[in-house]
């Protein structure tokens, strides 16, 4: 299929590991152009020459007022438009209820949620007819996870936003979507079945709940988000994509 990403142009933030760089790779390997963005700028730097002369890496923190339209003028100023944006971010600290404190609630609040928002509606303004705004969100966002508490609070309520955002911009032909990762092999991932003092009987036993029985990849993660992102998915706004082997047992 092609997904006709030719020279289109996206913003990925957090994309100089993970999922947010499995995207923008799929996103380039299919012709599209991409700002890459992380906090550490060595890092950023070698992600976009990883990526190659489509991509363009900027040290930004997706906490910081003003990172967005710098990003957004970035985009125009470097490739003379913008397509689409796809906000991902690092997860928030894990821990129980009463573990975390309220700087760690902030500062999650502020980069996950507060800073998403303001993406999201800084690209709005930006974009026209066929753009995208795209939220890497969670399995949260339908059912808590443990030990993730920052995490559940905050998800569910981004998804609330992400669809009130698709009412909003649908008339304008901007299409909003949220793609939900589970158990992806990522190093977040690995770090979270390390907190159990056995990761490997953690993978194991989470492996053991997924109707695929293994964890996905990043590539599989990347080329379902590409998907979403492109005119191939025109007429799909305001869902929440599962990328979880089947571990939701929802419809």
């Amino acid at each position: 299929m092609d997904l006709e990403l030719k020279d289109r142009v996206y913003i990925v933030t957090g994309a100089t590991r993970g999922l947010g760089n499995a995207t923008a790779r799929e996103l380039v390997a299919d012709g599209a152009k991409v700002i890459i963005t992380g906090r550490d700028e060595k890092r950023v730097e070698a992600a976009a020459t990883e990526l190659g002369p489509d991509a363009v890496g900027f040290a930004a923190d997706n906490a910081e007022p003003a990172a967005a339209q710098r990003l957004v003028d970035a985009a125009h100023e470097r490739f003379g438009r913008l397509d689409g944006i796809l906000i991902s971010v690092g997860g928030p600290a894990p821990g129980f209820v009463a573990d975390n404190t309220d700087e760690q609630w902030q500062s999650a609040f502020d980069s996950v949620f507060l800073g998403a928002v303001r993406l999201a509606r800084t690209a709005a303004a930006s974009l026209g007819e066929g753009g995208v705004i795209g939220f890497v969100l969670s399995g949260s966002v339908h059912e808590p996870i443990a030990g993730l508490t920052i995490s559940n609070g905050l998800r569910p309520g981004l998804a609330g936003f992400a669809k009130s955002l698709a009412d909003e911009l649908g008339p304008r032909g901007i299409r909003v979507v949220g793609v939900l990762p589970a158990r992806i092999d990522t190093d977040r991932v690995r770090e979270l079945d390390a907190l159990s003092g056995d990761a490997e009987a953690s993978r194991a036993a989470a492996e053991a709940r997924i109707p695929l029985r293994r964890y996905g990849t990043p590539q599989e993660f990347g080329r379902t988000a590409a998907f979403l992102l492109s005119p191939a998915a025109s007429y799909l706004t305001g869902i929440m994509v599962p990328v979880d082997g089947g571990v939701r047992h929802g419809f």
